[in-house]
């Protein structure tokens, strides 16, 4: 049984126990919505994060397991969000430069919007993209390192994570003349 929220880096729903993007009860999450929430990603994390594809698809895949409502509500999100792209910019969501895809989320008002599954498209963007991928960023160990959280809740960092810390340069200085 699972417990708490699934995260993009707990292996959980393998793509080798899967076959592939699909969960053992539902059907395949489509290759558009993973593209529009990779897309999305990309403007919503930090600039430092690459490659993020692997670790949205991973989270996407854990987060609609078992709950078809949420599925077709983040689906159908996703699918409205890049038919305004298509709309605005003649082009679908994933395809448009990081600039032009921040625009149009600000141009909805995502970024002020109340998260609401049953709102409007900013609420629901706001409640099935924006919310949800800043949850699993910050609550993965590589999220967590970007804001100085070396062992976020869920994700236990043992003694490894304490012999990486260092040390000042000037304080090892001072440590050798305290004899």
């Amino acid at each position: 049984m699972q417990y708490g929220p699934p995260r993009a880096d707990d292996g959980r729903n393998d793509d080798s126990e899967s076959g592939g993007l699909e969960s053992d009860d539902e059907s395949p999450v489509s290759d558009d919505l993973l593209d529009v929430m990779d897309a999305a990603a990309a403007v919503i994390f930090p600039s430092e994060v690459e490659a993020h594809r692997t670790f949205v698809e991973r989270y996407v895949l854990g987060r609609t397991a078992g709950r078809e409502a949420y599925r077709r509500g983040l689906t159908e999100t996703a699918a409205e969000l890049d038919a305004i792209a298509r709309d605005w910019r003649d082009s679908p969501f994933a395809a448009l430069p990081r600039d032009e895809r921040d625009e149009i989320l600000r141009g909805l008002g995502v970024e002020t919007a109340d998260p609401e599954p049953d709102g409007t498209i900013s609420e629901r963007l706001r409640f099935y993209v924006v919310n949800d991928l800043l949850f699993a960023f910050y609550s993965s160990p590589t999220g967590g390192r970007l804001v100085g959280i070396e062992n976020p809740i869920g994700h236990p960092g043992g003694t490894g994570s304490y012999r990486r810390a260092t040390m000042p340069e000037n304080e090892s200085e001072e440590d050798e003349s305290d004899g």
